[in-house]
C-alpha cells in the first residue's frame, strides 16, 4: 500500500549510484521525509519532484566535480600548450594528454562504483566527467581564445588544428571507460570495505520548515 506521493522513480536509482550503502537509507529517508511532508504540499506533484531532482543532482556534483574539474583543465591545459608552445611533433604530447584524461575517467569510474559497490555507478561516473569535463574544456579554450587572438597565436592554432580539435563533449569515451574503472571498483568494494564518513545532508529552503 503507498504510504504517500513518491518522487520519481529514476532519481532514487540515481541517488543510490552516489552515495555509500551505509549512507543511502539516511539520506534517502530524509528527502523523502521532506518531499511528502513539506514540499510535496507546498508546491505540488510537479515542482515537488523537481525539487527532489535538483537535490539528487546536487549530491551528484558534489560528488563528480572534483573529477570533472581535474578532466576539463587536462584538457584546457593541452589546447593552452599546443597553441602557445607548439612542439615540432604532436605526436608524444597527444598520447600524454590522452593517457591523462583516461586515467581520470578510469579513476572517477573505480571511485564511485567502489563507494557504492554498484558496476552502473561508475558508467554514470564516466559520462558525468565526459560531459563536465568537455563542458569545461570549451569554456576554457573559448576564454584563452577571447584574450589571445593575436594573428600569431591564430595562426599556431590553426597548425594544431584549429578550435575545432576541442573536444566539448566525450560521453562516449567516459561510458566505457567509467564502465571498465567501475568494474575494478565494485570488484573491489566486497573485499575492501569503503572508509566512513558522515554525507552531507541538503540543505532545507528558508521557510519551508516542516509543519
Amino acid at each position: 500500500m503507498n504510504a504517500g506521493p513518491t518522487p520519481p522513480r529514476w532519481a532514487e536509482a540515481t541517488l543510490r549510484l552516489v552515495l555509500k550503502p551505509d549512507d543511502f537509507g539516511s539520506v534517502s529517508g530524509d528527502l523523502l521525509e521532506e518531499y511528502r511532508d513539506s514540499i510535496h504540499p507546498l508546491l505540488g506533484p510537479r515542482r515537488a519532484d523537481w525539487w527532489y531532482v535538483t537535490q539528487v543532482l546536487g549530491f551528484l556534483f558534489r560528488r563528480a566535480w572534483v573529477w570533472a574539474a581535474l578532466f576539463g583543465g587536462a584538457l584546457v591545459a593541452r589546447s593552452a600548450l599546443d597553441w602557445f608552445v607548439p612542439p615540432a611533433d604532436f605526436l608524444v604530447r597527444s598520447r600524454v594528454s590522452t593517457a591523462i584524461a583516461a586515467g581520470l575517467m578510469l579513476t572517477g569510474g573505480f571511485w564511485f562504483a567502489w563507494r557504492s559497490g554498484l558496476l552502473v555507478a561508475g558508467t554514470l561516473a564516466g559520462a558525468i566527467i565526459g560531459l563536465l569535463g568537455g563542458a569545461i574544456s570549451l569554456a576554457g579554450s573559448a576564454a584563452l581564445l577571447a584574450i589571445w587572438h593575436d594573428p600569431q597565436t591564430m595562426a599556431a592554432i590553426r597548425n594544431s588544428g584549429g578550435f575545432a580539435e576541442v573536444e566539448p563533449f566525450l560521453v562516449v569515451p567516459g561510458l566505457l571507460l567509467g564502465t571498465i574503472g567501475g568494474l575494478v571498483g565494485s570488484g573491489l568494494s566486497r573485499i575492501v570495505p569503503t572508509p566512513r564518513f558522515r554525507s552531507r545532508r541538503p540543505r532545507r529552503s528558508p521557510g519551508r520548515a516542516r509543519p
